[in-house]
């Protein structure tokens, strides 16, 4: 057995325990054993049975000295109850529901036990510890306890699949593979900041025995994943700078006639960002951008230019977008703005083809595309078809989309030796320790500053009893002629939330609010029949047919409705200038940056906007992070303040990345990201293929198969 070993050839892990594991990403040997623990239970103190008080968690040993099972009728569950003794006196141990118990034990037994002290009517008892057999207590060492008596490892878990399972598996593989492990840090690292050798770092991780040797273990693993991770990254940003594209040429006076012919006035940052795409575009090599702007920056107008020039150059430009809605969006703003340059703008989505705002069959626009007499191709999912062909790409552009592979890149070009410059635009602010590490091969670009004449949006928190006042505050509104924006976290109420945004949402698992989150359906149907029947409210949500969709977009942006209740489907790129309320169904269940890309929905016109945060379970944590969004209006620092409140895994959905949890947790420790990536920019200078390295060359391409950073 080795750590390339699959779950099926080892010891005890049968098929369920199998499907479990691979849950957790657990498929070898190797991966279970750096399934490292999150936390430690402290059961180290062993106390004699005569000093242990009530209401304490406690660790003792002893024998058993009687043992039976008894049946609770009232309550219909089998109680095991012991009678466990020391020198110095004797309790009563209770496991509910554990009737196998009476086979595990017999009296005579040598027991460690860990767990709560309570009183009843009958006297005080040990409440369903955790336990551990002694075989041979006159041999025993305390090493040999692994669910007692120690720092006892609790490892991330899944149904079915507890702590005790683990730990009875990884500790008998520990022993066997321990020496067979090979270090991939080099060794100047390890003693450059003296860190455990690596055979004892993966023991001390598992079964510790101090939390001084688990923090130096968990401090070594953490460097090493971030380590690996800016090694990654750096190599990626170098293999693609070796990669050949279409240089287009700057037109100055092309880009000073295009910003000429706007009804506003680009902002500074506008500006800045727009120069450093255009010149990117004329190196040979592909640009990799990522364009960030809070809410309603203007980062369209930004791509538009680049769309322009590029065209004008004699190229062709794909722009990707993640819905319908925001397709359409884009395909009407690129024809607003580019409409005095003549150049041919088609759509594509899985129902509906246009070119040049004329519908179209299929075939045709695939024709036109490949022929190169369709400009600026603006689609969903539908343009990385396999049959999608351009003749003559020169820029992606991606929409609230991080990355777009260099294969699906050069998979759309029918110049397969050239790879299309990348645009990657978003509204969702990244913290910095995220842009120097799983964004590190993106160049960025930021747009801080908001257009001219926009108004702050007031933000208040509304609680329970000013529930009635916020719906007369919109009434008034609605009265003046303004739309509302009503969001809820869920389509309706169920025990299983089902929403298609669902990794993007704070789940705060123990919070009693989710089971009585208001839901799209029911509140809509509230808020028509009973709250502003005099009103039209519309219903938007995931599961609807794309033109049922399209169509109450349309409604509501020529103002034939009042009110839209929808789930989190309207977070990017929906601009209605005259909604200017937004109220925002338990706020608590989001996080800060999505929060913040609902109210980037308002404020899009003259009138002031506001943004109501409605919660019926007002904790400290939740009141600490919305009194956050009402302090804060720029999007940046929120997105450091979630990232510093949820954690990397809530902020960018942990499951898409594939990213080790003891790495993700790490990512908030600016410091320690800018150590690791400046020791990985300096082995590569040295050594750009790691060839005096091959144990971290072949670490890096392990991490390369397991993480998602397309």
């Amino acid at each position: 057995m080795d750590f390339f070993t699959p779950l099926e050839k080892i010891p005890r892990v049968g098929p369920q325990y199998q499907k479990r594991l691979k849950r957790l990403g657990i498929k070898t040997v190797g991966h279970l054993l750096f399934h490292f623990p999150h936390r430690y239970e402290d059961f180290s103190n062993v106390i004699p049975i005569s000093e242990v008080k009530r209401g304490e968690m406690v660790s003792v040993q002893g024998k058993i000295l009687d043992i039976k099972n008894i049946r609770t009728f009232r309550k219909r569950m089998v109680l095991t109850q012991a009678l466990v003794g020391d020198t110095s006196g004797s309790l009563q141990v209770i496991w509910f529901n554990q009737p196998y118990l009476i086979n595990n034990f017999k009296k005579g037994d040598f027991l460690f036990l860990a767990g709560k002290m309570n009183q009843s009517k009958s006297g005080r008892y040990l409440s369903s510890p955790a336990y551990e057999k002694i075989s041979d207590e006159l041999r025993f060492k305390n090493s040999d306890l692994i669910h007692t008596g120690r720092l006892v490892p609790v490892y991330p878990e899944t149904e079915g699949l507890s702590s005790r399972w683990l730990r009875f598996i990884i500790r008998p593989l520990l022993d066997q593979l321990k020496d067979e492990v090979s270090d991939p840090l080099p060794d100047y690292l390890t003693k450059k900041y003296n860190f455990l050798d690596l055979k004892e770092a993966l023991w001390q991780i598992h079964f510790p025995d101090s939390l001084r040797l688990a923090q130096e273990s968990k401090k070594r693993f953490i460097f090493e994943e971030l380590f690996i991770l800016s090694l990654f990254v750096l190599r990626e940003r170098t293999k693609l700078a070796k990669e050949k594209s279409v240089s287009v040429p700057l037109n100055v006076g092309l880009a000073k006639q295009f910003v000429k012919s706007l009804p506003f006035q680009l902002t500074d940052d506008q500006k800045k960002a727009s120069w450093q795409i255009l010149k990117d575009l004329e190196r040979p090599f592909p640009m990799n951008r990522l364009l960030q702007g809070d809410v309603g920056s203007g980062k369209t107008v930004v791509a538009a230019m680049a769309a322009l020039n590029t065209v004008k150059t004699g190229y062709q430009i794909a722009l990707l977008a993640p819905t319908e809605i925001l397709t359409q969006q884009h395909y009407q703003t690129f024809n607003l703005l580019l409409k005095k340059n003549k150049i041919s703008i088609g759509l594509i989505t899985g129902k509906e083809n246009k070119f040049k705002n004329k519908n179209i069959k299929r075939k045709g626009l695939l024709r036109k595309t490949k022929s190169g007499e369709v400009d600026i191709l603006i689609g969903t999912h539908a343009l990385v078809q396999k049959e999608v062909k351009f003749g003559k790409l020169a820029l992606v552009i991606v929409d609230e989309q991080h990355r777009f592979g260099v294969e699906q890149r050069a998979g759309l070009c029918q110049q397969k030796d050239l790879i299309p410059h990348f645009l990657s635009m978003t509204a969702t602010p990244i913290p910095r320790t995220l842009s120097l590490t799983i964004y590190g091969d993106l160049d960025l670009s930021l747009i801080k500053e908001l257009p001219k004449g926009r108004k702050k949006i007031i933000t208040e928190i509304i609680p329970p009893e000013k529930r009635n006042k916020a719906y007369n505050f919109v009434r008034e509104q609605i009265k003046k002629g303004r739309q509302a924006f009503v969001i809820c976290p869920r389509i309706e109420p169920s025990a299983t939330f089902q929403e298609n945004n669902f990794n993007q949402i704070n789940l705060e698992k123990r919070d009693r609010g989710w089971a009585e989150v208001k839901a799209a359906k029911e509140e809509y149907k509230k808020l028509a029949e009973k709250i502003f029947p005099e009103f039209k409210v519309a219903l938007l949500h995931g599961r609807m047919k794309n033109e049922e969709k399209e169509k109450i977009m349309k409604g509501f942006k020529k103002g034939k409705t009042d009110i839209l209740v929808s789930t989190s489907v309207i977070e990017v790129g929906i601009d209605i200038a005259n909604a200017t309320i937004m109220l925002i169904e338990g706020a608590d269940k989001f996080g800060l940056a999505q929060l913040h890309q609902f109210r980037g929905r308002v404020g899009r016109g003259k009138e002031q906007s506001f943004c109501f945060l409605m919660t019926d379970f007002p904790s400290q944590k939740t009141s600490q992070r919305l009194r956050a969004l009402i302090k804060c209006n720029n999007g940046f620092e929120l997105a450091e303040k979630d990232l510093e409140i949820r954690g990397p895994g809530d902020f960018i959905g942990q499951r898409q990345w594939g990213i080790p949890n003891i790495a993700m947790d790490a990512l908030k420790d600016i410091s320690l990201v800018e150590e690791t990536r400046k020791e990985a920019k300096e082995i590569l200078e040295k050594d750009s293929h790691l060839k005096k390295y091959p144990l971290l060359r072949e670490k890096l391409r392990e991490f390369r198969e397991k993480i998602h950073l397309e």
